[in-house]
């Protein structure tokens, strides 16, 4: 059960005077959730500093202040559009205050004829006259010092005034919680207790203390790293505990098809090849994740690995996250495995009717050896005779709960997890903390560099030119229409208007794939790219472009600047795989960002998957590192992996080391911590606990 001692803290916003019916909604929409503890871990992002002026001529426009007036006069809005306006006075002279759409009963109530006010807000100057618009009442307490007012993220429909208000009610209600920090890490940090960390959040005294670097910041950040940590370190303990099965390795069918390769692995592919075998040869369960850039030779370490599960007589199957991507493992493996007598199974929701129910058949009674499949592999009519190992590809789309579901769907089922996305090593550790990590670090001898170029958007129509010519020499391009805003009605019209223009130049060798198209028709027009009937793939990116078209050597992309580094990488990617010079081109649009700016500078200096996701990291924080809010990646509320990445790895070691002292959380200090997972919901971590 969750300890008591939280319960204020799950208790619903509701339950906060002033947050009513209509409001709850507003609170639930901006804070992700409706309990109080998701409004106190709501940081504030500004400060404002409100001098407390002595009277009105001493106010000066420019000025936050906090002022004392006599209500005069009201003077309601003459027309629609135009501000109602409140004559105020003191002893030194007048100030009005303007306010814009506001109801005239709010106004009555909160600024009666007569009355003495305090209110809050910023001096300007209009026609000669000073005034404030939409000034704050604020609550008189005879305290007029310099205030400092907390600013937060809003959304539309809720005031920063009832924000605050709910705010302070909250932290009234925050408990003290047992102590669940090591005493001498504490001590060396300076970091304060939990209670004083929350109510310092919102309480600054100063700009300084919106830093990442205070010490309240750092002990909520550490805390919230430390039950990540501890989440994956205990699902890792439960998975290596839970036996595994030993597999030959480099048998009949791995050496058969080694030597039926068309190629030389690189030294790279080679060296993972070593740690996945080991892996695979011992009683314990291998949760290895696969790195590496697109082209470096994922797909047929991948196959290599499925032949030692087959060597034992087992079943192997590959997840990828679209059918595009399922029915292109299916493509590229087959003719490999047919050589050596295997035969690939693909599944994906396609199928219907009659031939699922055969190939769920041929699954079940383990007929079916080699499956490939989409998520579609999840489910439980679903059924493996004897699953030996799960490979998941472009796992930034799964969680740990989505591994745990499917390396259940076997005995002891060993997991492999690819993703062609590098990701920056401490987010890496946020997400698969509870795997080991290999990297393909070089990509196949022969490969060219992609020449990436900067075209400024007023140059698109020479560049067009250019890629005519190469067109008429047998090139095919891919066109990559902007995100907007992550609006799929948008970034269709987008890439509709594009496609319209481009087929006026080039006839029907053009075709459009985007996010809207079922399946089948998606596939169709790939497959016309594939074969070369068609030229050039105007695409969105709602959609994967994850054919794999050799021949394919141009890529454009257009408004290259709202893309964020690691998908501009990821598309690229889609060229530079056959022997031709390929080239990428990153059309922008004036004026553009310093982020931006340096986004695109960086993908004109280095083709290097890591480094690059190393710079997004830090350009853009972990928040959209992926170019995808679903990624299966945690995301952190009070944590900030930019300013916090030696935290993380802290917290990591504390864990481990709580792990293998205390590993069913029985000490103190353990009951403790499990008062931190129940305060972060850390689901799986708590499952396991209750189930020891």
């Amino acid at each position: 059960m969750r300890p008591f001692v939280l319960d204020p803290l799950f208790r619903a916003v509701s339950t906060l005077p002033g947050v009513g019916p209509k409001s709850v909604k507003l609170y639930e929409k901006l804070l992700g959730g409706g309990k109080v503890l998701d409004l106190l871990f709501h940081k504030p992002v500004d400060l404002i500093e409100r001098i407390h002026a002595p009277s009105i001529s001493a106010a000066e426009p420019g000025q936050t202040v906090s002022l004392r007036v006599i209500i005069d006069q009201h003077q309601p809005s003459p027309r629609r559009g135009q501000p109602y306006r409140i004559r105020c006075r003191d002893a030194s002279g007048f100030i009005d205050l303007v306010f814009f759409n506001a109801h005239a009963s709010w106004i009555d109530k909160q600024f009666p004829l007569a009355a003495e006010v305090l209110i809050g807000g910023r001096i300007e100057s209009f026609r000669d006259r000073k005034q404030i618009v939409h000034p704050e009442p604020i609550d008189d307490d005879g305290s007029v010092a310099t205030r400092f007012e907390t600013i937060y993220p809003l959304t539309a429909g809720l005031t920063t005034k009832a924000l605050r208000k709910s705010m302070l009610k909250a932290l009234e209600t925050a408990p003290d919680l047992p102590e669940w920090l090591d005493p001498a890490y504490q001590k060396k940090l300076r970091l304060p207790v939990w209670h004083d960390a929350i109510g310092s959040l919102h309480h600054p005294a100063g700009a300084g203390d919106l830093s990442a670097s205070t010490p309240a910041r750092m002990r909520l950040a550490y805390d919230e790293l430390l039950s990540n940590q501890l989440t994956l370190a205990l699902v890792r303990n439960r998975q290596r505990r839970a036996s595994g099965r030993a597999f030959p390795v480099r048998g009949v069918l791995r050496k058969h098809l080694e030597r039926n390769l068309p190629f030389e692995l690189t030294k790279a592919q080679k060296s993972v090849l070593t740690e996945i075998d080991q892996d695979m040869a011992s009683p314990r369960r291998m949760l290895r994740l696969l790195q590496g850039d697109v082209g470096s030779g994922k797909t047929i370490v991948a196959a290599l690995a499925m032949m030692n599960a087959l060597d034992g007589g087992m079943q192997a199957a590959i997840m990828a996250p679209t059918e595009i991507l399922a029915r292109q493992h299916g493509e590229s493996l087959t003719p490999l495995l047919e050589k050596i007598g295997i035969k690939v199974t693909v599944l994906t929701g396609r199928d219907k009717g009659k031939p699922r129910e055969k190939l769920l058949e041929q699954i079940a009674s383990g007929e079916a050896r080699l499956i490939i499949g989409t998520h579609s592999l999840f489910q439980d009519s679903v059924t493996f005779q004897d699953l030996g190992l799960a490979i998941i590809d472009e796992q930034h789309r799964f969680g740990v709960h989505q591994r745990l579901m499917l390396s259940g769907k076997g005995k002891g089922t060993d997991v492999m997890v690819m993703t062609a996305t590098p990701i920056p090593r401490t987010l890496a550790l946020t997400a698969y903390g509870d795997m080991d990590v290999s990297r393909i670090t070089e990509k196949p001898p022969g490969r060219k560099p992609v020449d990436t170029r900067l075209i400024p958007q007023d140059r698109v129509d020479d560049m067009i030119a250019g890629i005519e010519r190469q067109i008429s020499e047998g090139v095919r391009a891919y066109w990559v229409c902007p995100l907007v805003e992550e609006s799929e009605i948008l970034d269709l019209s987008a890439a509709t208007a594009r496609y319209e223009e481009l087929q006026g130049r080039f006839g029907d060798k053009v075709g459009l794939v985007h996010g809207k198209m079922k399946p089948a028709e998606k596939d169709e027009v790939m497959h016309r790219f594939a074969s070369g009937e068609i030229s050039v793939l105007v695409a969105t990116t709602v959609i994967e472009v994850g054919v794999n078209v050799p021949a394919a050597s141009v890529m454009v992309i257009e408004h290259a600047e709202r893309f964020g580094l690691a998908q501009l990488h990821q598309l690229r990617g889609r060229v530079g795989r056959g022997q031709k010079q390929s080239y990428c081109f990153l059309v922008y649009a004036q004026p553009i960002g310093e982020t931006a700016q340096e986004r695109l500078k960086i993908m004109r200096q280095t083709e290097d998957g890591f480094l690059i996701a190393e710079k997004d990291l830090e350009l853009r924080g972990t928040g959209e590192i992926l170019g995808t809010r679903q990624s299966g990646l945690p995301e952190f509320r009070l944590a900030d992996l930019g300013a916090h990445a030696d935290l993380l790895l802290t917290a990591r070691d504390d864990a481990n080391l709580i792990i293998d002292r205390d590993p069913e959380l029985k000490t103190p200090r353990g009951e403790a911590l499990r008062t931190l997972l129940y305060l972060f919901e850390q689901d799986q971590a708590i499952a396991y606990l209750r189930s020891g």
